[in-house]
């Protein structure tokens, strides 16, 4: 399995933590890290457009979006979010291959700081959790004799 994780470079410390956690929780899974290719969008905006250039790419099963988007003292923050996820649906749509949201919309950095490795967990590595699953799944609904299970992340054939 191939994926290409795509990182917003905004907010770089919370995005670093969660791309160091989807990298981690790919290797758990038993992915090859030859076979985990990370890109770093200009910001969070940037995200579905990268995304769509990784998901044409025939060598690519899954795209994973990482960012972070804060409340701001205007309403910038909501214009970005439903863009980028609006986006980035499209892109998998378009695709046809998972394109897993890994942005936090978040009102503060500390709020931030807990979905990224802190209380809250590390919410990239629950993004490609679910990049994996659903190329399994994908798999297994086109008759592919190279699945994972669609329960867990499975084998990385």
């Amino acid at each position: 399995m191939s994926v290409v994780l795509v990182v917003s470079g905004y907010h770089a410390d919370i995005s670093g933590t969660l791309a160091a956690g989807a990298r981690r929780a790919f290797e758990v899974a038993g992915g090859r890290p030859e076979r985990l290719e990370q890109i770093t969008a200009p910001g969070a905006f940037e995200l579905p457009v990268i995304a769509a250039a990784a998901a044409q790419r025939a060598d690519v099963d899954a795209v994973v979006a990482i960012g972070c988007v804060l409340t701001g003292e205007t309403s910038h923050d909501r214009y970005i979010s439903d863009a980028v996820a609006h986006g980035l649906m499209r892109v998998g749509l378009d695709s046809g291959k998972p394109v897993c949201f890994g942005v936090l919309t978040c009102a503060t950095i500390e709020q931030a700081r807990a979905r990224a490795g802190g209380a809250k967990g590390n919410k990239g590595e629950e993004a490609m959790g679910a990049a994996l699953r659903a190329v399994a799944a994908i798999r297994v609904l086109q008759g592919s004799s190279a699945h994972a299970s669609p329960r867990g992340a499975g084998s990385m054939r």
